[in-house]
């Protein structure tokens, strides 16, 4: 069974794609099931309407090609390994969940538009991953479209990111005359043969650079021009270090066009050889070895009512070691007693996959009679082994929220503690002030209209929402002074989190240094980090 688990560890890899909206996420997702075989045929993927309200962060590639992904997991089969896809969604639907499913991933995949370069959803996520110190690849696309030159996406990269950058391939023919890329660890050109707009799997022609039919093929201008870069890349470039790429210090960079598949399947083939796969995690008894005999996992996210019809609730769980089996009991650490995992389930094409078995770094999706919460851990055998917490993320809209009818006090509490457990919202309360009204907090403001709806919905409550003007939350980390008496600006609120932390809410980052400067010892994070829970 060891030799069994050790070779299903070794073969996994399991990584988000971050990138800003429009980027051509949907696509590039699209494509790589196209290459791993869990799709024929593929065709330009239109502007995805998003559902307004509970679906809000689900991502919805077309039926017709008969596949569904939840914003959870994908998991396809590609040269004998196997892929785990988390999804992070757009802005639209942008909450922190987002955040957190880069809690559960081994490693990113940043895309970019190479027309628009490193835009501002994309900062977010990437901060989230340096926070972590996982390996970030970067897949620059849209080549086949206008686009900026490649060296000044490199330093668009260290300036805005502060990440250096190592370009695997070099894109030939840009501004629309988008011919192939240079492989660099190869030393060869490989010319792309379009023509069904991205369909199917594309077809290449590769050799030196050296090599006459090249010349010919590129033309001297495009051919001289390429030379003269690959010299100053060798030149005045990074050195490859696969060290640094795994510690998040440098980001391997792919040049390429998802809508036309050109340079997917090497980046593909590059990337599976160069991740890592699942590591070791940290608990409160030290690491823990994926290909450890024991099964260990933590839940990240909690979607309620996926199936109206049937109003349930899923607990999504990231293995972190062992293998799982279906029907297995496991020990719940928090409540302190086991459990059995029922209906273990994967989300592909339109119907849900009974898991039979799973192993570290592979997402599953377990039934939820409200036990599980954000973060639980779960493990193999009575053990009170506990994996870190999983941050708080900083919101930014807030809202107080009251009922409409005070008679319905009851389920409208019910339904705030609900999508609060589901991670939707944030829950905070004015020191002082008693629980008449509560301030909730979200990353992206359709989460209010997601609130609204679910509690108008799933619990028969009309809310009432006045929309604050903060947009900053600060978790007090130390301070010589009691939080009542600090020196901050009029509208700063002082508000307690559901673990009784303070927290400062402020209107602009001006306040914040105020804030700062008026009260020496005053300490404050953006990220509430957690200890082991």
């Amino acid at each position: 069974m060891q030799n069994k688990i050790s070779y299903e560890v070794e073969r996994r890899r399991t990584f988000a794609i971050i990138s800003h909206p429009d980027a051509g996420k949907t696509t590039l997702t699209e494509k790589l099931l196209l290459y791993g075989g869990a799709i024929r045929l593929a065709g330009s993927v239109k502007a995805r309407k998003a559902n307004k309200y509970a679906t809000s962060d689900w991502m919805e590639i077309e039926k017709q090609r008969g596949i569904s992904v939840t914003s959870s997991v994908l998991q396809f089969e590609y040269n004998n390994y196997c892929i785990n896809i988390l999804d992070t969604p757009g802005h639209q639907d942008f909450s922190e969940d987002t955040y957190r499913t880069l809690m559960a991933a081994d490693s990113a995949v940043m895309l970019i538009d190479g027309a628009k370069g490193v835009e501002e959803q994309t900062i977010k996520l990437f901060h989230v991953c340096k926070m972590r110190g996982i390996p970030i690849f970067t897949f620059v696309n849209k080549m086949d479209r206008a686009s900026k030159d490649p060296f000044e996406l490199m330093e668009e990269l260290e300036n805005v990111l502060g990440i250096r950058s190592y370009p695997m391939n070099w894109p030939i023919g840009t501004d629309g005359d988008f011919k192939g890329v240079y492989n660099r660890k190869l030393s060869q050109i490989e010319l792309f043969e379009g023509g069904n707009h991205g369909q199917t799997v594309v077809s290449s022609i590769k050799g030196s650079v050296d090599d006459k039919i090249f010349a010919d093929l590129l033309g001297d201008h495009y051919h001289k021009k390429l030379c003269e870069d690959i010299e100053l890349l060798d030149m005045a470039g990074d050195p490859f270090d696969k060290e640094k790429i795994l510690k998040g210090e440098l980001t391997p960079m792919f040049f390429g066009s998802a809508m036309t598949n050109f340079g997917v399947q090497p980046f593909l083939e590059e990337f599976l050889q160069l991740a890592p796969k699942p590591g070791i995690k940290m608990s409160s008894e030290g690491e823990v070895d994926p290909e450890s005999d024991k099964f260990t996992g933590f839940v990240f996210k909690i979607q309620a009512n996926m199936n109206p019809a049937h109003r349930d609730r899923i607990a999504f769980i990231r293995i972190c070691s062992g293998r799982f089996t279906r029907g297995m009991t496991v020990y719940h650490v928090q409540q302190g007693k086991e459990v059995r995992l029922s209906q273990p389930q994967q989300f592909m094409a339109q119907e849900r996959t009974i898991v039979e078995e799973a192993y570290a770094g592979d997402i599953i999706g377990v039934f939820d009679p409200g036990i599980f919460h954000i973060g639980d851990t779960l493990s193999e055998g009575n053990s009170n082994l506990r994996f870190e917490g999983i941050p708080i993320f900083p919101a930014e809209h807030f809202a107080k929220v009251t009922p409409v009818d005070t008679m319905k006090r009851k389920q409208f509490i019910k339904g705030i503690n609900q999508l609060s457990e589901e991670g939707t919202i944030q829950v905070f309360k004015q020191i002082d002030i008693g629980f008449e009204s509560i301030i909730v907090g979200v990353v992206g403001i359709l989460q209010l209209e997601v609130l609204e709806y679910r509690l108008k919905h799933e619990y028969g409550v009309d809310l009432r929402i006045q929309k604050l003007p903060h947009r900053h939350a600060r978790w007090i980390v130390s301070s010589d002074t009691e939080p009542r008496n600090l020196t901050l600006t009029s509208t700063t609120m002082i508000v307690h989190d559901q673990d009784e932390r303070y927290v400062l809410l402020f209107e602009n980052e001006w306040s914040i240094r105020w804030a700062e400067e008026k009260n020496p010892s005053l300490k404050l994070e953006d990220i509430a980090k957690r200890d082991l829970l």
